[in-house]
């Protein structure tokens, strides 16, 4: 994570849109993955696969005790023998179920592959979630949605997809705090947050 990032990072704490945006988007998601049954699923584009998201939600269920916010990342193409977490298939997006969560991430366009399984996926009673670029196909099939930038570098004052991603995993944790306590909290875990941005995924990602 370069050093500008970090600072615009470190801009969100002091109070700019981004902070509330992924606060909200963050309570959605984990509004919508029922404890009680169903999942979530995290997939991307074919040309990019959110696998640092789907590392940081794990370790923030863990983290936070809230399991469903573990999800499970359902790749395009799976590597033979890849460890039983990192070999799950598209067509599991074919056997999708009501009560489940789709999480879709992606900078660039979906493709219309991807925006069958997400159509049919809705159809079948699943919540679908998008945090994208802008891509008007996606947003139009998702209960909610995030837009951030590319996922290359960002110019200043831009916060790109990547960043946006650490910001909405930290928040996802976060239960019962609303006002500004919950403001502060979130902003000490932010700040830990910064500190470790430029750490390797967990292990076993």
């Amino acid at each position: 994570m370069e050093a500008v990032r970090v600072a615009l990072l470190r801009d969100v704490l002091a109070g700019t849109a981004w902070l509330d945006a992924t606060r909200w988007f963050a309570g959605a998601l984990r509004r919508s993955v029922d404890p009680r049954g169903g999942g979530l699923l995290l997939v991307g584009s074919a040309e990019y696969e959110p696998w640092h998201l789907a590392a940081h939600l794990d370790d923030e269920a863990a983290r936070s005790g809230l399991p469903q916010l573990s999800p499970t990342l359902v790749r395009h193409r799976v590597r033979p023998g890849a460890p039983a977490h990192l070999a799950v298939g598209p067509a599991r997006l074919e056997v999708v179920r009501r009560g489940e969560t789709l999480l879709v991430v992606t900078p660039d366009e979906p493709g219309e592959h991807l925006l069958e399984r997400v159509r049919g996926a809705r159809r079948a009673g699943a919540t679908v979630l998008a945090l994208d670029g802008g891509d008007r196909d996606l947003r139009s099939l998702a209960h909610e949605t995030l837009t951030a930038p590319g996922a290359g570098p960002a110019p200043a004052g831009v916060l790109g997809l990547d960043t946006v991603q650490h910001l909405v995993s930290a928040a996802a944790g976060e239960t019962g705090l609303p006002g500004p306590c919950g403001r502060r909290r979130f902003r000490d875990r932010l700040s830990r947050l910064a500190e470790g941005l430029m750490a390797p995924p967990p292990a076993g990602w």
